[in-house]
């Protein structure tokens, strides 16, 4: 499996990303040797800038990321991927308004970013929680999620479930997580603290135009995870995957790898 990492010529050692998380982070998805979902991601990481007030040069077209990703990813033999995409500020004289912008991104090679990558499990972490605002919803500088991978691998989780500071569901370290219980599946609001996705908002479009079930944008308290019959990770930046066990529950999957099935499908 190859990994390719690719930095601009201006990369400085000391940057106000190493220095203060000054970035933001942005997946690309790369299947069976083409760039899928370029203009969801490119207008996701442009939003993602502008909220965290990066400058955008006027070189950052969606044609200049995807001749890149074509010369730097696809032409050196990438078949399937997830570019992971950090802007950040440069280091400078200038006010942070006027400082320059730079850009790195990498990208291993992996199995069909479409496919349900297998099962993890999680657990409910109490002892922090996650904001809903404005930053919530983007992939930026998160201590929260620093201390709850270590938390995850010190109990032999995958995962865990983050609350916001109401209780209610937010998100799980990596991504969103999709409850189905009969024919509706309820996702976590994104004012509740939920990331903005452009791989679930792929996947739960399909879902609705195809009518596979409901969808349901909601508030969700913890415990309704135990209710839930199958439980659907979405990251864009690990992938799909089942969520087979919370506590002494555990989960089916089955209708979940059905509509992945066909949304995979979908792009052939």
């Amino acid at each position: 499996m190859q990994k390719i990492v690719y930095t601009q010529d201006n990369l400085q050692l000391l940057n106000r990303s190493f220095l203060f998380g000054d970035s933001v982070w942005v997946s690309f998805f790369i299947r069976n040797g083409n760039l899928i979902m370029a203009e969801e991601s490119y207008f996701f990481l442009m939003a993602s800038m502008r909220k965290m007030r990066l400058n955008i040069p006027l070189t950052y077209t969606l044609e200049f990321f995807q001749e890149l990703f074509q010369r730097e990813v696809l032409d050196k033999g990438i078949r399937n991927g997830i570019v992971q995409l950090m802007a950040y500020r440069i280091q400078d004289e200038k006010p942070l308004s006027k400082s320059e912008t730079a850009f790195f991104f990498e990208i291993e090679e992996s199995e069909d970013i479409l496919d349900i990558k297998g099962n993890i499990e999680l657990d409910l972490i109490k002892e922090i929680n996650v904001n809903a605002n404005l930053l919530s919803n983007i992939r930026v500088h998160s201590p929260e999620n620093i201390y709850a991978q270590i938390y995850a691998k010190e109990n032999d989780l995958d995962d865990v479930i983050l609350l916001n500071p109401n209780k209610k569901i937010a998100r799980s370290i990596f991504g969103n997580l999709l409850f189905l219980q009969d024919n509706v599946i309820k996702i976590p609001k994104q004012t509740e603290g939920a990331y903005i996705s452009p791989l679930m908002e792929n996947f739960v479009t399909f879902i609705h135009k195809n009518k596979l079930a409901e969808i349901e944008e909601a508030e969700i308290i913890a415990f309704e995870s135990q209710k839930a019959e199958e439980i659907l990770r979405i990251s864009d930046e690990k992938g799909v995957h089942s969520v087979s066990k919370i506590r002494n529950k555990t989960f089916e999957n089955t209708r979940f790898s059905e509509m992945v099935q066909k949304w995979a499908e979908n792009f052939i």
